[in-house]
């Protein structure tokens, strides 16, 4: 049994989910279960929608709805033909008729909260996967839609939820394992859940991939396959570096640091569920289908270059945090993090000493309060328009003196912060947002011009 992933750029359109239906229709044998993201760009639409009815600008947001409605309706229309689309049709009409009047009230009411914003939002993917069902079933799959959120079950944090594993488990060897194992496909929208007593919620944006990986924990899947737009990892971003090349084997630990510090293939939290289960995932690519991709594994095989990638996150603030009243002072630290928590500001990274702090976080309209609040611990200072760049390997562990040959190849860079250690396979440091390109492309000529062909391609 295999998962089967595909975001929104594999199903965009009548074409690309057209080509998701044969992929499929390849691998029915080995019973998959399909994930589908909104497609491409509906959820930020979406978003817009929302922003625009919580204004109280009700004739906006629902010119927005329409144009939604006529995409879906010609996407539909061009997969499933007359007859099947004339039975269709009233399903994504009523899908959309209540969207419009909770867009309505949303108006009316003159403002947005999260709860509220999750509704919206889910709109994308309960619309993809109605369509992707009609066009798999039109196509000879025996499939069936599954409404997410009767499956993965979350707290009522809105906008990034939190799954109950236990709960989910429970609900998807229920409501999902049965199909499976009579034949047929399954086919669940991601990104969305529900709470315990059945409110809507969503777990973040791409949130998608980590739905897949949740679902592939829960049914205990062989595999998990995140059908995306690109041949699979590359050593850097092909549009900073075109020398970039495609990793064909990589760990769950390593994946996960290059996720997190901006390689965009995968969402961050998407390993979790597989490291859990070690569960491999591969990622393919739809509009490539023959490409091998990147097979990420507990262990993955030796590799003989030091670094498998190299990742760079823009838009970073660093926050400096200095109190000479502090020095030794217990609990100085927690006094810190606990700031940070109560203004849900998430830390990259961290470098101390006796008197002063300095931290990495996502630029964001929380820092000038988060700010104002360290301001009572001590002198504080924070700079936008900054970056992490991380290098990535496995063989870090074992490989004396490679911090001085990174910043040998960088002489003339303003490095701002380093760290190296704390998960023993990444080299951290900051600098300068708009340096990006040409550190990437140094960094890479100097560690990435000779490659194992075991491990690259």
């Amino acid at each position: 049994m295999l998962v089967m992933k595909f975001g929104g750029t594999s199903v965009e359109d009548a074409t690309a989910i057209d080509r998701a239906a044969g992929i499929v229709k390849g691998r029915v044998s080995q019973k998959p279960a399909v994930v589908v993201s909104a497609m491409a760009r509906v959820t930020d639409q979406l978003l817009a929608t929302a922003r625009a009815a919580g204004a109280g600008d009700r004739e906006t947001a629902l010119k927005l709805s329409r144009n939604l409605r006529e995409r879906h309706y010609n996407t539909a229309g061009e997969l499933l033909g007359t007859a099947v689309f004339t039975q269709f049709h009233s399903e994504l009409e009523s899908e959309f008729d209540t969207l419009d009047e909770l867009l309505r009230g949303i108006a009316a009411v003159g403002e947005l909260t999260p709860r509220t914003t999750d509704h919206v939002a889910a709109y994308g993917e309960l619309l993809s996967s109605k369509i992707v069902t009609a066009a798999f079933s039109a196509r000879g799959i025996r499939s069936t839609l599954v409404d997410s959120r009767d499956c993965i079950i979350t707290d009522n944090t809105h906008t990034r939820a939190v799954p109950h594993f236990e709960d989910t488990d429970e609900k998807l060897k229920s409501n999902v394992k049965p199909l499976i194992e009579s034949g047929r496909v399954p086919v669940m929208g991601g990104f969305i859940a529900a709470t315990r007593s059945g409110t809507t919620t969503t777990i973040g944006r791409g949130g998608s991939d980590f739905s897949a990986a949740i679902v592939g924990a829960g049914l205990g899947a062989e595999r998990i396959e995140i059908w995306t737009d690109v041949d699979g990892m590359m050593t850097t971003d092909p549009n900073t570096c075109p020398e970039a090349r495609r990793i064909k084997s990589i760990s769950f630990d390593e994946a996960a640091e290059l996720a997190y510090f901006g390689a965009k293939v995968l969402h961050p939290a998407t390993l979790l569920p597989a490291i859990q289960k070690n569960i491999p995932v591969y990622i393919l690519n739809s509009r490539n289908p023959n490409c091998d991709g990147t097979r990420i594994l507990a262990r993955a095989p030796h590799c003989r270059n030091v670094f498998k990638a190299i990742a760079a996150k823009k838009r970073i603030t660093i926050i400096d945090l200095t109190a000479t009243r502090m020095l030794m002072a217990y609990g100085f630290l927690k006094n810190i993090f606990d700031a940070f928590e109560r203004h849900r500001v998430a830390v990259d990274v961290v470098s101390t000493s006796e008197v002063s702090v300095s931290l990495t976080v996502d630029s964001n309209e929380s820092i000038p309060a988060l700010a104002a609040d360290l301001a009572k611990l001590g002198d504080v200072k924070y700079e936008g328009r900054k970056a992490i760049v991380c290098l990535v390997g496995e063989n870090l562990r074992e490989t004396p003196g490679i911090a001085a040959r990174v910043f040998s190849v960088l002489p003339d860079v303003n490095i701002r912060m380093i760290s190296q250690g704390a998960s023993e396979i990444n080299l951290t440091f900051v600098i300068e947002e708009d340096l990006v390109p040409e550190v990437v492309r140094r960094l890479h000529k100097a560690f990435f011009s000779e490659l194992d062909p075991e491990i690259f391609e």
